[in-house]
């Protein structure tokens, strides 16, 4: 069970909540020691003296705040507490407002908060319910280990969650700080058929939202390369990034992707699913299995195929027939291939199970489609 890391109460009105505070979230991230190139003899971070580089116990160190160059005004923590000790143990909720209201920027970390015993239940879940009710959400500072922070209390369905929210003078303007955003004329040529089309691929590609149909794919590649390496294999390298989309092709682009969307919502239909005829909407997750079930058939049927071609002509005869097929059409092709993105040829090369993808580029992907990758793909 998870241990408090904050415990105070909540203020609003003149109603008194006890609460404990709990993390929300967890890190899965693969954490690495610092070693010494070549060797194993671990490197560590210490606490030690600028001037006598001497190590420092923790207990030894205070906060010191620089007033002038080399001249420092000491703070001990004992008179940080004592400057705002009702501050540190109460958040005190100033105003209500509509969560829709908060820009997403402000927000940061999220935690649990619980009631302190079974007798401040009521209290508690008193303020959820009206919030919930009412849909907003609380806006209060308090004080956590010498630091004010400015947060909102949103209602979950049984529980408070307290966000911690930046404040206004953290948030960048992207006015200022970024080298290039659209213009008032890249805005108003925005309009007409492209974002017509665009529209409607946000629609065919609307989901319903599950985290869990979501999973940390760097992550995972991370921990394979480990126990590659532990085992002394060979890791491939992943794809590469697409091609950004100039605005030449930009109309081509998003037609391309709504008839892929679409056709990829098409197939999960007729396998039964839930598809945009019926009025429903697939998830993330479904459109994997989409995509992977769509190749797997592609490739069980070619292989159907070259077995019923083979029963009727025989070996030798096929690949007469395919070597002539080969030398009429792999010209216009592999014309048509190449114009293809590469993320579009790294979708056909795994749906035709082309050994080796992860690693070509994209004028490998191109050959391989169109030749030989193709034939063994079959």
């Amino acid at each position: 069970m998870a241990r408090p890391i904050w415990s105070g109460v909540i203020n609003f009105g003149l109603v008194t909540v006890p609460v404990q505070m709990y993390t929300a979230t967890q890190d899965h991230t693969i954490h690495f020691r610092q070693l010494q190139r070549g060797t194993s003899d671990r490197v560590r971070n210490k606490r030690v003296n600028e001037r006598t580089g001497k190590p420092v116990d923790y207990d030894d160190i205070v906060k010191g705040y620089e007033v002038a160059d080399g001249e420092y005004v000491v703070v001990e923590p004992e008179e940080l507490e004592e400057i705002a000790p009702g501050r540190s143990r109460a958040i005190d909720v100033s105003g209500f407002v509509q969560l829709s209201d908060i820009d997403p920027v402000y927000f940061a970390r999220p935690y649990y908060l619980a009631p302190r015993g079974e007798e401040y239940t009521k209290p508690y879940e008193l303020l959820r319910a009206a919030l919930a009710e009412r849909g907003k959400v609380g806006v209060a500072t308090f004080v956590m280990r010498n630091k004010e922070y400015l947060v909102a209390l949103r209602p979950q369905d049984d529980v408070l969650l307290l966000q911690i929210l930046h404040w206004s003078d953290e948030v960048r303007e992207p006015q200022e700080e970024l080298p290039s955003l659209p213009e008032q004329s890249d805005t108003a040529s925005a309009r007409g058929q492209e974002l017509r089309t665009a529209e409607q691929l946000v629609d065919t590609m609307t989901v319903d939202w599950n985290p869990e149909d979501y999973a940390d794919v760097y992550e995972d590649r991370v921990r394979e390369l480990v126990a590659a390496k532990a085992k002394g294999e060979e890791v491939t390298s992943a794809e590469e990034p697409p091609e950004a989309t100039n605005v030449i092709d930009l109309s081509e682009a998003l037609a391309r992707s709504l008839e892929q969307a679409r056709g990829e919502g098409g197939a999960e239909e007729g396998r039964g699913g839930t598809g945009r005829a019926g009025g429903g909407k697939k998830s993330a997750g479904q459109r994997q299995r989409s995509r992977q079930s769509t190749g797997e058939k592609r490739g069980t049927g070619r292989k159907q195929g070259a077995s019923k071609e083979q029963g009727k002509q025989g070996a030798s005869e096929k690949r007469g027939k395919q070597a002539q097929q080969g030398k009429r059409g792999s010209g216009g092709a592999r014309e048509r291939l190449a114009d293809l993105s590469k993320d579009e040829l790294y979708r056909r090369a795994t749906e035709r199970g082309v050994p080796g993808r992860s690693s070509m580029n994209r004028a490998e992907l191109v050959e391989a489609l169109g030749g030989g990758g193709a034939g063994k793909a079959a």
